[in-house]
C-alpha cells in the first residue's frame, strides 16, 4: 500500500512515475519520513524519475526566476552572445539556438548524423555555476544595465536554493537505502552544480510536419548525481517506458521533477536508474506552439570527492561492486558513457577534454547557424 504522501504523476506503457509530497520527509513522524523516503528510492529504481510538491522552494521564487529567465533571453543577441558559453572546464554561459545537439552518442560522425536526422535542438540556454571560481567566473548581464543586476540576485539566491534542496533530497535517498540520514552531507555540501536556464522558442507545428524526426531536445540522460527541473505548463518532456517508448511527463503545477543520472546510477551499483529522456512537440494540437521554459539545476557530488560504491548496495546476496571507485569522473567512465565532443568543422572532435557535469550537448563551432 503506498503512504499517503505518495500518488500516481505518470502511469503509461509500465512507466510509474510517483508524485510525492516532499513536506511528509521534512516535517513528517519518524515512520512517514522513513515510508516517504523509501517511496522516493523506489521511483528512482523503478522509473529513475519522481515528481516532488510541497519541496520547500515557495512558489515565489520560482516564478520570480522564471521571469527573470524569460527577461533574459529577450536580450540582444549580442549581449546574449558576449556572455557565451566557451568550454566544458567552464561550463558557464550562453548557447544560442542550433548551437547544440543533445545525445548520449559519442562518436562525432555519429553525432552528425543524428543532427541531420532530428535538426539541431530548437533552444537557447544560459548555464551558472558555483560562484566565486577564480579561473572560471560565471557570465552576468549587470555589466549591461540594472535589470541585468537584478538577474544576477536572483538568481544566485535560486541556485542557493536548490542547492538546499539537493541536500534534502539526498538525505530522503540515504533514509530510503537504509544508511544514516547524513550519508551524502560531505558529498554534495560543495555547491558544484549546474543552474540551466533553457527557452525552446515558439516554433509552427509544420516545422515537427515537414520532418517527424523533429525535437525540441534530443534524447539523452544526464550525468551528475539528480537533476531538479522546474517546467512551466507548455509540455512536450518525454520519459523512456521499460517497453522502450517516450510517454510524456505531463506538467503538474507547483511540482518539481527530479530524476536521477548516470553518476548516481553508478554510485548506487545500479539499483537506481537513469532514465533517458527527451522534449518534444507539445502534445496539443495547434499551428503555433507557444514558447517552453524550463530550469534545470544538475547536482554533482564535489568535485573533489572519492565516488564509491554505497554502502549496502552490494553484498553476498546482492552482489559484487559493479564498478572501481572514481575521483571527479569524466563522463567516458559512467556507467551510460557520453563524451561532450567540441568538433571543428568537418566534424572532428578536439581531443579529450574534461566532460562537464549535468546535460550531455554536442557544441558545434561552424555550425551555429544552421
Amino acid at each position: 500500500m503506498k503512504p499517503e504522501a505518495v500518488s500516481n504523476a505518470v502511469s503509461s506503457d509500465g512507466l510509474e512515475i510517483p508524485l510525492i509530497d516532499f513536506s511528509a520527509f521534512m516535517s513528517g513522524d519518524e515512520t512517514t519520513k522513513r515510508t516517504t523516503a523509501q517511496a522516493i528510492v523506489d521511483g528512482f529504481q523503478k522509473a529513475g524519475f519522481i515528481y516532488l510538491k510541497n519541496h520547500g522552494i515557495p512558489k515565489a521564487d520560482v516564478a520570480d526566476t522564471f521571469a527573470e529567465s524569460a527577461k533574459f533571453f529577450k536580450r540582444p543577441s549580442a549581449q546574449k552572445e558576449a556572455m557565451g558559453w566557451t568550454t566544458p572546464e567552464a561550463n558557464r554561459g550562453y548557447s544560442q539556438p542550433g548551437r547544440e545537439k543533445t545525445t548520449d552518442l559519442k562518436d562525432a560522425a555519429d553525432i552528425e548524423a543524428k543532427r541531420a536526422e532530428e535538426g539541431a535542438d530548437l533552444k537557447e540556454s544560459f548555464e551558472i555555476g558555483r560562484e566565486g571560481e577564480p579561473k572560471h567566473p560565471n557570465h552576468w548581464p549587470d555589466r549591461f544595465d540594472d535589470e541585468g543586476a537584478g538577474f544576477k540576485k536572483q538568481m544566485l539566491h535560486f541556485h542557493g536554493a536548490c542547492q538546499q534542496l539537493h541536500t534534502q533530497v539526498m538525505r530522503a535517498i540515504a533514509v530510503g537505502l537504509g544508511i544514516d540520514e547524513t550519508w551524502f552531507d560531505s558529498f554534495c555540501d560543495g555547491g558544484d552544480n549546474t543552474l540551466r536556464l533553457l527557452h525552446y522558442p515558439e516554433v509552427q507545428s509544420t516545422a515537427f510536419k515537414k520532418n517527424k524526426n523533429t525535437v525540441r531536445a534530443g534524447a539523452h540522460t544526464d550525468y551528475g548525481s539528480i537533476t531538479l527541473l522546474f517546467q512551466d505548463m507548455a509540455g512536450g518532456l518525454q520519459v523512456l517506458s521499460p517497453n522502450g517508448n517516450f510517454i510524456d511527463a505531463t506538467p503538474i503545477e507547483g511540482t518539481i521533477v527530479v530524476n536521477a543520472a548516470d553518476l548516481l546510477a553508478r554510485w548506487s551499483n545500479d539499483t537506481i536508474k537513469s532514465t533517458k529522456h527527451r522534449v518534444v512537440e507539445p502534445p496539443i494540437k495547434a499551428d503555433v506552439h507557444p514558447a517552453r521554459y524550463s530550469i534545470a539545476y544538475f547536482c554533482n557530488p564535489n568535485f573533489d570527492r572519492f565516488i564509491d560504491a554505497i554502502p549496502g548496495t552490494y553484498d553476498e546476496l546482492k552482489g559484487d561492486k559493479k564498478y572501481e571507485g572514481i575521483n571527479r569522473p569524466p563522463a567516458s567512465v559512467i556507467r551510460q558513457p557520453q563524451a561532450l565532443a567540441e568538433a571543428l568543422p568537418g566534424g572532428q572532435p578536439k581531443g579529450d577534454r574534461p566532460k562537464r557535469p549535468g546535460l550531455k550537448h554536442l557544441k558545434v563551432k561552424g555550425l551555429a547557424r544552421r
